[in-house]
């Protein structure tokens, strides 16, 4: 992909997301000037509800900030990150803070919580809630998942909800993440992966690639990029019950024809030589 091309996706991305961020999680976010329809990875129906199809308990939405979950995500990697009192956890893609801030009540006080995204709106809403909820323990920073603003060794765990897909530099994302995992660190994702060849039309269409479809990768590529980047036990479960609201993305694309949610987790490795 040309450097070009590159830029136009994050350009587009970066511009979807901001009008997400200044108009809440009921607006549309497709760009104002494609005839496509997309939904930026939020269901058509009320956000909370949308929540609960991904996994989330009624108790996790009334413990954020109002304003938190905008509903962009496509699972629940809190679920399957099994954070523990006193880690340090990391975001990709952190939005208005909704999984951050579900982290840091599992990390605890004695933890520490930090957000990466690209979108200085998406920063400062994240920023502005963390305030409102008193979460000290918890920080927002601008950058891009490619150029992690996180020093190496330094987290221990990564987590992320829909957003790597949107990356147009995925292995540099990979390799990002194993740098700044601490030896033992693991990947808890929740993404879309593809299923099938996804059409070249949509693969051109910016809108959809901001709407978690056009930049999909298979499953088999993204095990291959991890291993490349350095980690081991990695694991990409796709899960089909997504397409039930997966379907609302894109109306009438027949997206799930080749996309869905998909689990991704895998872990970095102890130096040689080292036990426990």
């Amino acid at each position: 992909m040309s450097q070009t091309t590159d830029d136009a996706i994050r350009s587009a991305v970066r511009d979807t997301y901001s009008r997400v961020a200044q108009a809440g999680a009921d607006s549309c976010c497709g760009p104002s000037d494609s005839s496509s329809s997309s939904s930026c990875c939020a269901p058509a129906a009320p956000v909370q509800i949308g929540s609960l199809q991904l996994g989330y308990s009624a108790q996790d939405l009334v413990a954020v900030p109002e304003g938190a979950d905008l509903g962009l995500g496509c699972g629940n990697p809190g679920a399957i990150a099994a954070l523990q009192p006193g880690e340090t956890v990391l975001d990709l893609g952190s939005g208005a803070g909704f999984d951050a801030f579900l982290a840091s009540r599992a990390v605890g006080t004695s933890g520490r919580v930090i957000g990466v995204d690209m979108t200085p709106a998406m920063v400062t809403k994240a920023r502005a809630n963390a305030e409102t909820g008193g979460y000290a323990t918890v920080e927002f920073r601008l950058g891009e998942i490619e150029h992690l603003p996180v020093a190496d060794s330094s987290v221990d765990v990564i987590i992320s909800n829909c957003v790597i897909n949107l990356s147009p530099d995925k292995p540099a994302v990979f390799r990002e993440a194993f740098r700044v995992l601490r030896p033992g660190g693991r990947l808890a994702v929740s993404d879309v992966v593809a299923s099938d060849e996804i059409p070249e039309d949509v693969r051109g269409d910016l809108s959809l690639y901001s709407g978690c479809v056009a930049g999909a990768a298979a499953v088999a590529e993204l095990e291959a990029m991890m291993t490349a980047a350095g980690f081991d036990d990695v694991r990409v479960a796709p899960k089909d019950e997504s397409k039930a609201f997966m379907e609302q993305w894109a109306p009438g694309r027949s997206i799930t024809d080749y996309v869905v949610s998909a689990t991704i987790e895998a872990v970095k490795p102890l130096p040689a030589g080292s036990c426990c």
